[in-house]
């Protein structure tokens, strides 16, 4: 004898009750993803930013203070580029303050007192900030050196070197140089330096997210032993992450010197807080292994504007750097609580 069963109304409604809805779905989607909770969080932080400082920060939405503000977020946002990928390594770099002073005097001496013409003594500043960077690399990779250790005697170097050299005055740039209006100029309405940020952020993305050598860094940074027995050259690696943040710190020294019109070696002061802070504000992971050059860009735009917003609102400066402190505090403590959460999601 057969038993037939049928497909019930009562049955099927049950079936399908069981199944999760698309919203459910999306939900634990984005859940489960604590870069896309980061990007999103950022996206509504800067919006709620920028309709509180328009109604309440006078002068805020003007196009001058919007033209300063895409400035500011050049000069942080290239070095923050440079620092993502250091950090997805699972490394620091707190040299970089000193190392974009120093690049402003390195090019502005090599432009009014080295006679050199401005492309080149842009060449030379570069060239010589990638070597530095890979320095503070081959003490780390070569010596063992602890990368912070490596980078905070390097900020002392740099500092004091760009002080001696300049005895702590600036080094004016002739005032009619074609080269340095451009870059202190705007392309189409945009400011150049933005441009130039924007660039190297859609460059270093596309490499960490498509290339080997970007796949490595990930990989270093989530577990270099491991790395290194799957034949990653760690060493290598390390060396060229340090190099790109030197590069990339003396670019920020150029556009630096374009806008001051001059290079000064007290400049750039803290700037390396402001980088760590937006990197860190962007999701990605202080112990390495997990971040984005989304997130990053958005963090320099919500760390501008509260640097921003805070001294049109009249705030002091010394507690500005107060909020700032507070900013990186709650960023890792908000990245650990979001890392917890993954790891017993995929415990269980």
């Amino acid at each position: 004898m057969t038993t037939t069963v049928e497909n019930t109304p009562e049955t099927t409604t049950g079936v399908a009750d069981a199944r999760p809805g698309p919203f459910t779905r999306a939900r634990r989607a984005i859940g489960g993803n604590t870069t896309l909770v980061n990007i999103v969080g950022l996206l509504v932080a800067i919006v709620l930013l920028y309709v509180y400082l328009t109604f309440n920060a006078v002068g805020f939405f003007t196009a001058a203070n919007q033209s300063g503000l895409l400035r500011d977020a050049a000069l942080i946002g290239v070095a923050a580029t440079g620092m993502t990928l250091v950090i997805i390594a699972g490394e620091i770099d707190v040299s970089t303050g000193p190392a974009v002073a120093l690049s402003s005097v390195v090019a502005a001496s090599a432009i009014s007192q080295w006679g050199l013409p401005t492309w080149l003594a842009i060449i030379l500043t570069l060239t010589i900030g990638t070597a530095w960077g890979s320095l503070a690399g081959i003490l780390r990779a070569r010596f063992a050196v602890p990368s912070f250790i490596a980078t905070l005697g390097l900020w002392s170097v740099l500092r004091g070197l760009a002080q001696f050299v300049t005895n702590a005055l600036p080094v004016q740039i002739p005032d009619a140089d074609p080269v340095m209006d451009f870059l202190n100029g705007d392309v189409l309405g945009i400011p150049t330096p933005a441009i130039v940020m924007i660039v190297a952020f859609l460059v270093f993305g596309f490499i960490a997210r498509k290339t080997p050598f970007g796949r490595s860094v990930f990989a270093i940074g989530g577990n270099a032993p491991a790395a290194r027995l799957a034949g990653i050259p760690v060493r290598r690696v390390r060396v060229a992450l340090f190099a790109i943040t030197g590069f990339l710190g003396a670019v920020s020294g150029v556009l630096l010197t374009a806008r001051l019109g001059s290079g000064n070696s007290t400049a750039a002061n803290g700037l390396e807080f402001d980088v760590i802070a937006a990197v860190v504000v962007g999701g990605t992971a202080m112990t390495g292994g997990r971040g984005s050059l989304i997130g990053t860009f958005l963090g320099v735009i919500f760390i501008t504007l509260i640097g921003n917003g805070l001294v049109l609102l009249g705030v002091n400066s010394f507690l500005q750097n107060v909020v700032r402190g507070v900013i990186i505090v709650l960023a890792v403590l908000l990245n650990v609580t979001l890392s917890r959460r993954r790891g017993a999601r995929e415990d269980d």
